[in-house]
């Protein structure tokens, strides 16, 4: 049997380069205070030895880990996966997070903690202590956990916080939510639609809220009534098709309805289909997400794209920056989505 090969690591390219262990480490990490002639010494014996940095070799510095640490919420991350229902989050997070932190030298690492947990302070603290990373991107409903936040500001750990406005701690990322609701009630009422519906979602999300405003203000300055328009979902599809009941029963029914998300409007299609509605002729839908399943459906449904992997992508900038020591940003990085127009949207009809 042969030899396997010894791999190259960072004592043999030290040893190449005739310099110490502590001098490759700082090329690795472009560091400042390193002789131009000594990096080009280091970088010579690196591409002699096609030797690849590990993050072991770039934590020697003592300074940095490396890492980024992704949280999302436990419990409806867990039943999205059980469901099976063709939620991409988590994909969109890691697709967006992973990609940008192998561009910059970093990896990124995915948990799942549960806001609710009594314990979500120690839990986190225990992830934080095995990991050591350089920074934290919170997603709802963390965002917001004030016990998260507390601690993260006290750890002087730079983290992200999606979803959020923010305050004094943190870096607040929006996926323009508010906009984006005014942008499909906009293109609604730009087909002809008078009595468009509007279904929240859970409101422990903030962002659930800014929907609803983005709702009411495009209707507002569209001189358009929103009086017993809005009904109240969790993001579930059981609370979507109860949702869609109670706006499909109304004697002035919506001729148009926007759900807050995939699922819900998916069960506000059968609900339709179930009263006897045809979509689009006398129900036109919007949804949010845009994940693969809707796409599929008859007709594929219009949908707003969230901004996901875009936004877990400039999250993970952000936080190297301040890794980096530049300053926070003091207003709220919005990262604006987009309206992809389906087959789920048409003037209404004469008796609709």
């Amino acid at each position: 049997m042969g030899r396997r090969r010894q791999s190259v690591t960072i004592k043999h390219v030290a040893a190449d380069a005739g310099v110490s262990l502590q001098t490759v480490s700082r090329v690795i990490n472009n560091e400042p205070n390193v002789r131009p002639e000594m990096k080009e010494r280091v970088q010579a014996s690196i591409d002699k030895l096609g030797y690849v940095p590990s993050i072991a070799a770039q934590r020697m510095s003592g300074s940095r880990s490396y890492l980024i640490l992704a949280i999302n919420d436990r419990e409806r991350t867990i039943a999205d996966w059980n469901a099976r229902e063709g939620t991409d989050w988590v994909d969109q997070m890691l697709f967006g997070g992973m990609l940008k932190c192998a561009e910059l030298g970093y990896r990124m690492i995915f948990e799942l903690v549960d806001t609710h947990n009594d314990h979500v302070e120690r839990e986190l603290r225990a992830i934080i202590a095995a990991l050591q990373p350089d920074g934290v991107i919170l997603t709802p409903p963390h965002s917001d956990n004030p016990l998260i936040v507390a601690l993260l500001h006290q750890q002087k750990i730079p983290f992200a916080r999606i979803g959020s406005h923010g305050g004094d701690a943190g870096i607040a990322l929006t996926m323009d939510d508010e906009g984006s609701a005014a942008l499909a009630t906009r293109h609604l009422a730009a087909l002809g639609h008078r009595r468009i519906g509007f279904i929240s979602g859970s409101v422990e999300y903030d962002l659930s809220h800014w929907r609803i405003d983005g709702w009411r203000a495009e209707m507002a300055a569209a001189g358009l009534p929103t009086d017993g328009l809005l009904a109240e979902g969790d993001f579930s599809a059981a609370s979507g098709e109860a949702a869609a009941r109670q706006l499909l029963a109304l004697p002035d029914r919506p001729t148009a309805i926007i759900a807050s998300n995939d699922q819900m409007s998916l069960a506000t299609l059968g609900v339709a289909r179930e009263c006897g509605l045809d979509v689009p002729r006398d129900l036109s839908l919007i949804s949010f997400d845009n994940t693969p399943i809707i796409r599929f459906t008859p007709p594929g449904l219009t949908a707003v794209d969230q901004p996901i992997a875009a936004t877990v992508s400039r999250a993970v900038e952000l936080i190297i920056a301040a890794q980096r020591g530049e300053p926070r940003p003091t207003a709220p990085t919005v990262v604006h989505g987009s309206l992809i127009e389906r087959g789920s949207t048409a003037a209404p009809s004469a008796n609709g």
